[in-house]
């Protein structure tokens, strides 16, 4: 039996199965009671019905036993016996029970004055009171259970009403309300330990808060300056016609992946903001994103035999951060570049999604379920394995829905569904 994980439940059921138990238990010892009261008041019958007929034998030896609807009688071994039934003469003195065919009886036997004396009485009556008793206990017993269960919903609303209280307030709890400890609207008992065990958490909770805001601020700021100063040198170096066409190149990529750096840099920031700060960005046209993200990533297939098709569709419209957009895609399209030593690279978009497909070294089946964990690097040692896992979360932000296909040495097909 599983036992509800909320207090509430777990009161009422108290409450139910307490109930049900001291009904039960009473029903059974009033049932008892009644059941031994009438026997006793049987045995007690039988006992009077045959000291009335001795003496009456006693003064009239002829005198027949009792006969009637509920008791019957017989006498052995005297003058005027009867002739008394085998299942009868086989029983000892004392009070017995017996069944003959459906019907019960309860046997008195006496020894007295060399005659034995047996008297019976119908039990039938007595069954169906005691049957009729033990309906109306049963009803009884459902009917505490159901006011016991009644009774425990009432009791846990009034004694869980202090901790849903509590609860309520941290979960509305804002920021504005730090300085308001939730120990001043519970001052003792249980809930108010709780309250200050809460405040005490939250205290830390601001600390560590305040401490990750700072050091948010100071590394943008910091490698913000020190992009900005390679930035700014690579287009005065790039301006520089005294270089050669290969130094161009060569600086050419240093620029491209400073402004990645820029760009992941300003995408971690937003991923590290509450929810409230990506709900809305500038309108941004995938298509667009796509074939520029392709034209600078190109230069990652060098000179391998590796063909791209690009296919794509400009209705597609994301009203989020251009950023994370950009990084999305460009590591599904840095990914394929990477991994493909020949054949060919297909990115398609279409109105409701965007597909990477390539015929690179693909991805083990073991390794299938791991490729969007942090740091996962797959067969190579290259990258620092947060490419997927960053396009992972950026798809969970937004509600967008990632799938993954590889068989290893045949290529692999990332899908991204917008819808």
């Amino acid at each position: 039996m599983h036992l509800p994980h909320d207090l509430r439940g777990r009161v009422a059921l108290f409450f139910a199965g307490f109930g049900a138990i001291g009904s039960l238990t009473m029903a059974g010892a009033l049932y008892q009671g009644a059941h031994d009261l009438g026997q006793r008041l049987i045995d007690e019958t039988l006992s009077a019905e045959l000291d009335d007929y001795i003496a009456r034998r006693e003064r009239n030896p002829t005198s027949m036993p009792p006969s009637t609807v509920v008791v019957h009688g017989y006498v052995q071994g005297a003058a005027g016996a009867d002739e008394v039934p085998a299942y009868l003469t086989r029983l000892p003195a004392g009070n017995h029970d017996i069944r003959l065919g459906t019907v019960s009886y309860r046997v008195a036997i006496v020894e007295r004055g060399g005659a034995r004396y047996y008297l019976l009485h119908d039990t039938a009556l007595q069954a169906r009171r005691e049957q009729r008793f033990a309906w109306m206990l049963g009803l009884l017993a459902v009917t505490m259970t159901l006011l016991s269960a009644l009774g425990g919903v009432w009791v846990s609303r009034t004694v869980v009403a202090p901790v849903t209280d509590l609860a309520a307030k941290v979960r509305h709890r804002r920021p504005s309300d730090w300085e308001h400890p939730l120990a001043d609207d519970f001052p003792v008992g249980e809930v108010g330990e709780l309250a200050r065990v809460f405040d005490r958490h939250l205290i830390r909770m601001r600390a560590f808060i305040e401490r990750e805001r700072v050091f948010s601020a100071d590394i943008s700021h910091e490698l913000r300056t020190a992009l900005a100063v390679i930035l700014s040198a690579t287009e005065i170096l790039l301006e520089d016609n005294g270089l050669s066409d290969k130094q161009k190149t060569r600086i050419g990529r240093i620029k491209r992946a400073a402004d990645d750096m820029a760009e992941l840099g300003s995408a971690l920031l937003l991923m590290a903001h509450e929810e409230h700060s990506l709900a809305a960005g500038d309108d941004c046209v995938l298509a667009e994103v796509v074939r520029e993200v392709v034209a600078e990533q190109r230069h990652m297939l060098g000179g391998k035999p590796v063909e791209v098709e690009v296919h794509t569709n400009p209705e597609l419209i994301l009203d989020i951060d251009a950023g994370l957009v950009r990084i999305l895609v460009s590591n599904l399209i840095r990914n394929a570049f990477s991994y493909t030593a020949a054949g060919s690279v297909v990115v398609r978009q279409d109105a409701h999604s965007l597909t990477v497909s390539d015929t690179g070294s693909g991805i083990p089946a073991h390794a299938i379920d791991r490729v969007f964990i942090r740091h996962f690097r797959g067969m190579t040692s290259e990258g620092a394995g947060i490419g997927l896992s960053l396009v992972k979360r950026i798809c969970d932000r937004y509600g967008w829905r990632v799938r993954l296909e590889s068989k290893e040495n045949q290529g692999t097909v990332v899908t991204v569904d917008f819808s």
